[in-house]
């Protein structure tokens, strides 16, 4: 049985959740986002300020997508009232960033520099030159946007160099020996 499947999702005050067949749409200050779930593996039903997810029935499928469910529909809600937030750091002589318009500009080594446009609902900032600060309320979105910033250099294990998460480790690699 799933241990995250059996809490409920509580609404918090200016949230508004609405269920309408298998699409669970949530409503809050930071805009709208929406989950469609199969009906036939789990049930959604509102009570007063929360939220409750039950398997249908004890099959295998029902009882592995019923945590995952709860799961995404937490994060619909939560991302609608806080939203998500990943930082970057750049790590590396001459490596920088910095925003024009609604366009990042990396300076990560190459004889050009990547450009690389926010998708829509994501803000991205740079605090300072190393930094990139990444949030939207979309968390499937936030992560992905983070992860395609870090793919354009990836830290290396001999020197550290690249596009980091704050607080990831790299574990680093001993040089050739004579």
């Amino acid at each position: 049985m799933s241990r995250i499947g059996k809490y409920p999702v509580v609404i918090p005050a200016g949230v508004n959740v609405e269920i309408k067949g298998n699409v669970v749409t949530a409503k809050g200050k930071l805009g709208e986002l929406s989950y469609s779930f199969d009906p036939n593996l789990t049930t959604v039903k509102q009570e007063e300020n929360k939220i409750v997810v039950t398997p249908v029935s004890e099959n295998k499928r029902g009882r592995t997508l019923w945590g995952t469910v709860k799961a995404r529909i937490n994060n619909l809600v939560i991302g609608v009232n806080e939203g998500f937030k990943k930082e970057l750091e750049l790590l590396g002589v001459g490596y920088k960033s910095r925003m024009q318009g609604s366009d990042l500009i990396l300076s990560l080594g190459f004889s050009h520099d990547v450009v690389f446009s926010a998708p829509q609902g994501v803000t991205i900032t740079c605090p300072t030159q190393t930094q990139i600060s990444v949030f939207g309320a979309d968390k499937d979105l936030v992560g992905q946007t983070a992860a395609e910033i870090r793919e354009y250099r990836k830290p290396e294990p001999y020197k550290g160099k690249g596009v980091r998460y704050v607080g990831e480790y790299v574990r680093r690699k001993e040089g050739k020996k004579k």
